[in-house]
């Protein structure tokens, strides 16, 4: 029987789950065992999986699993550099050339675990089953928009929070907005027919702001760029990889230009391959922002959890997206977990 271990998430400010009560119910009527660990901030609450048939276990009793369960969470475990012996479905961001990775590579080689990487579960035609980046463009244009509007009082963005729903985060930045008495600024969004950047563009509009949407065709000749400095702000909607242009060199520091704001939605900045490098660590929802400029400020906001700030919708809307492939578990030896095995074992090979 495949035994999936629904953990608890140990990030701060991690509300999210990847798996609804109506899917664990799917799951244990397909013949899964489900176990859900307790959570103190779990934006779902405990008693839907309890009706819907799931073991309830203690928070955060990942480590002692049985070996043979498969355990499941979203975010990074803690970094207390133990062995990792069972079979984890996270985002491991260990893949792409992050420094942080390699550390998380040598556990599970350590304690001969394997890594199925969220980020890797993809189809034949190489797209990802499931994503979260929807929510990830809404909510990092929004913070993003909160920076600029900021900017306008002479402040840097203070902490951000999650908000119940969508509605909720909407009317916050409109009246953050309002009460600068400036016209809205405008902005572009690379990547714009991705779902990050038709999150982030959704966002900029459902709020008044006009939005200058690129996408493959408007980048592939690889650079410079010199219309991103003339708009108020870029959101950085592509994930970090060999090939991927410089939007924002250093040089634009110094340089004449608009641009007071940047959103790194896609949030790589330990790659060797970063697209926006004027700045080199994410930034956090107590610290929102690093400001990399002074003289015309400019404040990068590279938070990597932004869909936890809306995490019921974005809990659903992934969870739903994934449910067919968890239904998929007990073939592991094919399909989408082969190829995220086969990702793993490549890059474990090299640390």
């Amino acid at each position: 029987m495949t035994h999936l271990w629904v953990r608890a998430e140990q990030r701060e400010n991690e509300e999210r789950v990847g798996l609804t009560p109506e899917g664990a119910k799917r799951l244990i009527d397909a013949g899964f065992r489900v176990t859900v660990e307790k959570s103190s901030v779990r934006a779902i609450p405990l008693q839907g999986y309890v009706e819907a048939g799931a073991e309830i276990v203690p928070e955060n009793s990942w480590p002692q699993a049985p070996q043979n369960a498969i355990i499941f969470g979203l975010k990074e475990l803690p970094d207390d550099g133990t062995p990792l012996p069972h079979r984890h479905i996270m985002f491991g961001h260990a893949f792409k050339g992050q420094h942080s990775g390699k550390a998380l590579l040598e556990r599970f080689k350590a304690g001969g675990g394997t890594l199925y990487d969220l980020e890797y579960l993809v189809d034949e035609a190489g797209r990802r089953v499931a994503a979260f980046g929807y929510w990830a463009g809404f909510a990092g244009a929004a913070v993003t928009l909160m920076a600029w509007a900021a900017q306008q009082h002479g402040e840097i963005c203070g902490p951000v929070h999650a908000y119940p729903h969508k509605d909720a985060l909407l009317a916050d930045l409109a009246d953050r907005l309002d009460t600068t008495q400036h016209p809205r600024p405008n902005a572009i969004v690379i990547g714009a027919l991705g779902r990050v950047g038709t999150g982030a563009a959704d966002l900029c509009e459902a709020v008044g702001v006009d939005v200058t949407k690129w996408d493959l065709d408007e980048t592939a000749h690889g650079g410079p760029f010199p219309e991103i400095l003339t708009l108020d702000l870029f959101l950085n909607c592509i994930l970090a990889r060999p090939g991927t242009p410089v939007f924002v060199p250093r040089s634009a520091l110094a340089a004449p230009r608009k641009l007071t704001a940047i959103g790194d939605i896609a949030c790589d900045p330990d790659s060797d391959y970063n697209p926006v490098p004027v700045y080199d660590r994410a930034t956090t929802w107590e610290a929102p922002v690093i400001r990399a400029h002074d003289a015309l400020p400019l404040d990068v906001m590279a938070i990597d959890n932004l869909p936890s700030m809306l995490p019921v919708e974005s809990s659903e809307d992934y969870a739903a997206q994934l449910l067919p492939t968890l239904l998929t578990l007990s073939n592991l030896d094919g399909g989408v977990w082969k190829r995220a095995r086969e990702q793993y074992l490549t890059h474990v090979k090299e640390v």
